[in-house]
């Protein structure tokens, strides 16, 4: 059964449209210093009685039932490195959390900044990720944003993960039906362009000893940009500051003056020696930061995502004072952990203290390490399993078993998507390659694919499903490529392929991110960092062979590119589309099968000053 919701009176929605036409007010970006401290906020002595609370959150699970595997089994922080992750684990440590508040008095609320569906390994996947939702509701998340990866099956199946119902091709395949997601998304900034209302709820209101905290969520401003276009045509996407300062402004008029923004963008750590710590701030850049700066005082705490980075922050706000900003990486491998209290009279809130906590798996070897098989995986510690969420991951691990663990192909060794200086990677070179094989007989003469599109790397000494050294199976190329893009072919201009090279860089036709595409064999150019934006491609060519640009050439990419995404709007552009059959998983499987693949050179792409 759905908890019930808050809903907002009639005097609210009113109130929502008088706003809704008010000018936003002037941002006032500031620069970041260039360090933060670790977290810990003050915000004056109490007039009242204080209520305590605790805050437990996470961000960016994607579907990672099972702990990760190979270089992705551990959080690096601090100089060590710790086994950590998979959902059985994740419900233990929540668990531990909320007792520990308790006993300090505190009510534990569990939130969520976004994209905990979308890019998911395949025992989520194959369900259209209803494992993963039925296993948010078993671990206790009561809220979350919307991420864009939220987005990546569209709107209309967005809604139905939130509200229930059966998949409309392939119903409910687990024979026990989908009752939808018992916490509630929000989404402020997800405009429908009919109605001019979020799509789901903007806010939702809790009470914490009779003190009112508001929430707002929303995912960035940017996800156009990086989900396929086709499911997203009906809906616009707002400013996240404008947008977050809209609902905050209710929120206060209602008297909700502590208000927490679960937003789906970030920032990131700098680098340093040893591996910044997963509660620090060292040298912390990113989205995040003028967003913040632009933000109410009344928004005391950002819980943020999309980066897949661990930091515990304050960033000032609009007025200057402490915003708390947190991040708990990827992958359900750690939990953010908040404590704080309210004033029971002012309703605001007046300490404020944030850690990370790392949701370790492993078994302790009892000198500072962990220990490992025969094979060098980490060892799981069956005592720190939760039997509930175990038996719902179970659930599906079974059903999932026979594809997932087939054999479809080998590789010589591993292959990572690691990049050069350049942006190529190993990985990248392999499936530009299978795509291209994948549609040669159609007479593809180029293949692209987009680096975001490449989740994982592919493990030769991955042996999840009994196998040996070197062979892949099912799960693990899904887990690599898990969009079930379709491949499509399309006609392009010479001309029309340099300006897609160009587009990978800020500035040119309206991108506003550097984005390499790998490339197939044969297809060589150089760009210039240097370069003005449009003429930073040099050397272009094909099998040695400079490229003519009033010449065709049939270029083959997945249809997330080929609509437009990641803002490679010349992608668009071509004309006598061809759909292959299959998705783009399947181009990469049957590469796999004439294996052993070795990695890619990464030597097609070359970059000067």
């Amino acid at each position: 059964m759905k908890r019930l919701r808050l809903a907002l009176p009639a005097a609210a929605l009113a109130a929502v449209a008088t706003l809704a036409a008010l000018p936003a007010a002037p941002v006032a970006v500031a620069a970041p210093p260039a360090e933060f401290n670790p977290v810990s906020a003050s915000f004056g002595v109490p007039t009242g009685k204080v209520v305590k609370g605790q805050f437990l959150s996470y961000n960016d699970f994607h579907g990672a039932i099972d702990p990760p595997t190979g270089s992705g089994a551990v959080v690096n922080a601090s100089g060590t490195s710790t086994p950590a992750g998979g959902v059985e684990y994740l419900a233990t440590w929540l668990k531990k959390l909320r007792a520990e508040a308790t006993a300090e008095g505190r009510q534990t609320i569990t939130a969520g900044a976004g994209d905990l569906i979308g890019a998911t390994p395949l025992v989520s996947a194959a369900f259209h990720d209803e494992p993963t939702i039925e296993l948010m509701n078993e671990i206790g998340l009561q809220v979350s944003s919307v991420g864009n990866h939220e987005f990546d099956e569209g709107v209309t199946e967005l809604l139905r993960i939130q509200r229930g119902g059966c998949h409309p091709t392939d119903g409910c395949q687990d024979g026990d039906g989908f009752g939808g997601a018992e916490f509630s998304y929000l989404a402020a900034n997800t405009i429908d362009k009919k109605t001019n209302l979020p799509i789901l709820p903007p806010i939702e209101i809790k009470y914490i000893g009779g003190v009112p905290v508001g929430f707002i969520g929303m995912t960035l401003e940017g996800t156009p940009g990086i989900v396929n276009p086709a499911g997203i045509q009906n809906v616009r996407f707002t400013d996240e500051v404008e947008t977050a300062n809209k609902w905050s402004n209710l929120l206060k008029l209602f008297g909700v003056k502590a208000q927490v923004l679960l937003l789906h963008e970030g920032g990131s750590q700098g680098t340093a020696t040893p591996t910044p710590g997963v509660s620090d701030c060292t040298g912390f850049t990113g989205p995040i930061v003028p967003i913040v700066a632009g933000l109410n005082p009344e928004i005391s705490i950002v819980i943020s995502g999309h980066t897949h980075r661990f930091y515990s922050c304050k960033l000032p706000n609009s007025k200057g004072a402490d915003t708390v900003v947190t991040s708990a990486g990827t992958n359900g491998q750690i939990v953010t952990d908040i404590d704080y209290s309210l004033d029971k009279r002012t309703g605001r809130f007046t300490e404020i203290t944030a850690k990370n906590v790392i949701v370790e798996n492993g078994v302790s070897d009892g000198k500072g390490g962990w220990l490992r098989d025969a094979a060098g995986a980490y060892l799981r510690n069956p005592d720190t399993v939760d039997a509930a969420a175990k038996k719902v991951a179970d659930k599906y691990r079974t059903a999932v078993a026979p594809i997932a663990n087939k054999i479809v192909g080998s590789i010589s060794a591993d292959i990572v998507r690691a990049t050069t200086p350049a942006g190529e990677s190993p990985l990248g070179d392999v499936i530009a390659d299978a795509q291209l094989a994948y549609t040669s007989a159609g007479g593809a003469q180029i293949a692209l694919m987009n680096p975001g599109g490449i989740r994982a790397d592919l493990d030769a000494d991955q042996t999840s499903g009994g196998e040996a050294y070197g062979q892949v199976t099912y799960g693990e190329a899904f887990t690599v490529q898990p969009f079930n893009n379709l491949v499509v072919t399309q006609t392009f201009t010479g001309a029309q392929i340099k300006n897609v090279l160009e587009q990978q860089f800020v500035g040119f036709s309206g991108q506003t991110a550097q984005r390499i595409l790998q490339v197939s064999a044969g297809l060589t150019y150089t760009w210039s960092a240097s370069a003005a934006a449009g003429s930073k491609i040099s050397n272009l060519a094909l099998n040695g062979v400079a490229i003519d640009p009033a010449a065709s050439y049939l270029v083959t990419t997945n249809d997330f590119l080929a609509n437009g995404g990641d803002g490679f709007s010349y992608l668009a552009q071509g004309t006598g589309r061809v759909t292959a059959p299959g998705f783009d998983v399947d181009a990469l499987v049957a590469h796999l099968a004439t294996g052993p693949i070795a990695p890619g050179l990464a030597n097609r792409i070359s970059t000067t000053p």
